[in-house]
């Protein structure tokens, strides 16, 4: 089991699977523009884990005209965060098409303008709110040998690249879109949990010392892998990685599950 999900993550370094990674290899968390209106509501990752301010959660996921994420995507996404996150009147779920953008690629920027045209849904009351953007063209600080997959780029701002998700899924030894999509949404997600070390202390030192906010197991959903070469021929996972033990021991010390 060890030796496929390693190979998985090789895969999904050699394609950028991380976000909020800069140039380095390391996160990059913008604190600046945290993504939610109104500005006077502060979103932690403790908001998302307990139910001491929200007791549920709305995802937005706002997807351009055939770009939308696979049923089965997020059914796997829900059945995820409810194994971690104290939301007793539940997990739902929005679903809105837009036209193209015509972007030919998109930077944090765009995506911020984006977000402040369509997003819908913001936390109020009991009801805590986060928003995906799926979008039909790359991120704009792609290298030319690394695509990123998705950007988490505020307090519960994301954006899934998935025209890029489907380039490298669902081919001769490529994974499936859902396996890719999911993994990558779920990543992104636990980005604004706060793993790892980016909001959610850590119970135990597992954070990855070259790439932050990243766990050094490589076994784990949280793992970064810098190995790129032959990352297609090596793949033969076909499941959507876990949390280690020190992720969730850390989410529970926050206030999850």
């Amino acid at each position: 089991m060890k030796n496929l999900l390693k190979s998985f993550f090789v895969l999904i370094a050699g394609i950028a699977l991380l976000v909020r990674c800069g140039d380095d290899g390391n996160s990059v968390i913008d604190t600046e523009n945290p993504g939610t209106k109104p500005k006077d509501v502060v979103v932690t990752p403790h908001s998302y884990l307990s139910e001491d301010e929200y007791d549920q959660l709305l995802i937005e996921f706002v997807y351009v005209d055939g770009y939308k994420p696979l049923d089965a995507s997020i059914r796997q996404l829900r059945s995820f965060l409810s194994e971690r996150l104290h939301k007793s009147k539940g997990i739902g779920v929005r679903l809105t098409a837009i036209p193209s953008p015509g972007k030919a690629t998109y930077s944090l920027d765009d995506l911020r303008a984006i977000e402040e045209t369509h997003r819908t849904q913001y936390p109020e009351d009991n009801k805590l709110a986060a928003w995906f953007f799926l979008a039909d063209a790359d991120y704009a600080g792609n290298k030319e040998n690394s695509k990123v997959l998705g950007v988490a780029y505020g307090s519960s701002s994301m954006t899934i690249f998935e025209k890029t998700i489907h380039e490298f899924s669902g081919g001769l030894g490529e994974p499936s879109q859902h396996v890719l999509e999911t993994t990558v949404i779920e990543h992104e997600f636990c980005h604004v949990m706060g793993l790892v070390n980016a909001g959610t202390g850590m119970v135990q030192n597992h954070e990855d010392t070259e790439h932050e906010h990243h766990c050094d197991n490589d076994n784990c959903l949280m793992y970064y892998a810098a190995e790129t070469s032959n990352f297609l021929s090596n793949f033969i996972g076909s499941s959507v990685p876990d949390l280690d033990q020190n992720c969730i021991r850390d989410l529970q010390n926050n206030g999850g599950r």
